[in-house]
């Protein structure tokens, strides 16, 4: 794979500028840049949505099936709002200013299905550092079922991607679950890939064995030995969590980064790109809903991707107060912003750029 390079010259020097009026800000309202009551009191409420609804299930006897299912789908919704807001920002290192706390719910990855060192070389190295680039940021690869790429191979199923592509995005977490953490493993430990010090193997693939084992007894043993329900039945529980949590986590990605407002640069022949990375952010990554408190507030400020791109040590809980001095700053150095002011309209466009991205690439 070839070497990325971003441009060292930022003559306007805006990434200079904006770091110094983000650290004024901090300074003056004399406030860390990692999370506060706020965050810690969602991290409650996200893991009470998350892992209450299962308890019930396991303490209430001959509940009804209807009941059973919606909620798991709460558990869904408490599911994709743990990885937003908790782990999200541990794995980031903003949760806390302590250490061990980011570590300890950074953790919270395992049940969630995933893996630590997994999430943090995909998410934090490929996607943070190469975001939107073909062949580099496995988040734009879905490999042939789905166009998110103009520069990716076209197929002719493509065509009606627009349409079946919904369907796809609830399969995100429970491929996570079962073969996904397997492959991303074996090809980012045989590049050497690491976020921070490189790990022992042996170390990271007994972590994956044990967390996956454990996980496997939490969610589907455990429901079939304690309630004695058939086997299809849990499994058609576990299916609708991770269904629901999947659905929630891509979407919420797409409309980040997969708009027709956000760039998808390639590397000249010598792999250099033509932005420094700060630059490159506001060029690649697209806000929607920004003034909607609950949109900011459930997705952990997700919804915030300029400013979580440009500022990814920093918790979400500020993005709001930094997108004004962001914005500001990209105006003033005639830098693209990019925003859609609704969910909707931001859905609206992604579903409609999955349509251009599925034609023949010499019709589109």
């Amino acid at each position: 794979m070839k070497t990325i390079q971003f441009s060292r010259i930022d003559k306007a020097k805006f990434f200079r500028t904006l770091n110094k009026r983000v650290n004024s800000y901090f300074k003056e309202n004399n406030i860390q840049r990692t999370g506060n009551w706020l965050l810690y009191a969602k991290a409650i409420l996200m893991f009470s949505l998350f892992l209450v609804p299962f308890i019930l299930i396991l303490s209430i006897s001959n509940m009804p099936q209807w009941v059973m299912a919606l909620l798991m789908v709460v558990t869904g919704i408490g599911m994709a709002g743990v990885g937003m807001n908790v782990m999200h920002d541990a794995n980031h290192e903003s949760f806390s200013k302590r250490k061990w706390v980011n570590k300890l719910m950074g953790s919270s990855m395992y049940i969630l299905a995933g893996n630590v060192y997994n999430w943090k070389v995909q998410h934090n190295v490929l996607h943070h550092t190469f975001t939107n680039i073909k062949d580099h940021d496995e988040d734009i690869d879905a490999g042939r079922i789905i166009r998110f790429s103009k520069h990716s191979q076209w197929l002719k199923l493509h065509k009606i991607q627009k349409y079946y592509s919904i369907f796809v995005y609830g399969l995100l977490t429970i491929n996570w679950a079962i073969t996904t953490d397997i492959k991303q493993m074996h090809r980012y430990l045989k590049r050497k890939l690491s976020y921070g010090k490189f790990p022992n193997p042996a170390t990271e693939w007994t972590k994956l064995v044990v967390t996956k084992v454990a996980y496997y007894l939490f969610w589907v043993v455990l429901p079939i030995v304690v309630l004695d329900i058939a086997w299809w039945k849990v499994l058609i529980g576990f299916f609708i969590m991770h269904y629901t949590a999947g659905m929630i986590l891509s979407l919420v990605f797409q409309l980040a980064h997969i708009v027709p407002n956000t760039e998808m640069p390639l590397p000249d022949k010598d792999g250099n790109l033509e932005h420094t990375w700060a630059v490159h952010q506001l060029y690649t990554t697209s806000n929607f809903a920004p003034t909607n408190w609950f949109v900011n507030f459930y997705t952990g400020g997700l919804n915030h991707q300029v400013e979580h791109h440009i500022f990814p040590h920093i918790s979400h809980v500020h993005y709001g107060k930094l997108a004004k001095i962001v914005k500001e700053t990209a105006a003033e150095f005639n830098l693209p912003y990019n925003e859609y002011a609704t969910m909707r309209k931001a859905i609206i466009e992604h579903f409609r750029h999955l349509g251009v991205l599925g034609q023949k690439p010499e019709l589109a």
